[in-house]
């Protein structure tokens, strides 16, 4: 199902309110991260590790200096992927879920990009217990999302699947 422009007019909606854009959030996303584009990024990564060492030898080691790139795949696979056009990475959307901005619009790549970063520098300062935030906050808004004012729903909240 392609996503609309905005999810919502105005402010975002409250749980109480509308539980069904906050129904099984925090697993999805888990398992969209931790499974699917943890598995993405781990190819990207090692596809671009394979063509660094090409480079890096056919150049007797002149052009070694791309390996400072390689620390940019995963803030470029996350970035352009919840800044793009369907504003979820690949394992969030396959999990039903997007990431939106308090408007309901989908989130700029500046706005996607200030996520992807904070994610990383905070999950990596705390050793990911950031993360537990989560719990604590009714819309399930992690600190990353707080910070770049976006927000983790269900793509499709009307839809009941049964069992979930």
């Amino acid at each position: 199902m392609e996503s609309t422009s905005f999810a919502w007019e105005g402010n975002p909606p409250e749980p109480y309110a509308a539980p069904e854009y906050f129904r099984g959030v925090v697993w999805r996303r888990v398992v969209a991260y931790c499974l699917i584009d943890g598995l993405i990024v781990l190819l990207l990564c090692a596809l671009a590790a394979v063509l660094f060492a090409g480079v890096s030898v056919a150049s007797f080691g002149l052009l070694s200096a791309v390996w400072a790139l390689y620390g940019l795949i995963p803030l470029a696979y996350h970035t352009l992927t919840i800044g793009g056009r369907h504003g979820a990475t690949l394992g969030m959307r396959l999990l039903g879920i997007e990431v939106r901005s308090w408007d309901g619009e989908r989130p700029s790549l500046s706005q996607a990009l200030v996520l992807t970063v904070v994610f990383y520098l905070t999950a990596a300062a705390t050793a990911s217990l950031i993360l537990l935030f989560v719990f604590f906050n009714r819309r399930r808004c992690t600190v990353h999302d707080l910070i770049a004012g976006t927000l983790v729903v269900r793509r499709s909240p009307n839809l009941v699947i049964v069992g979930r």
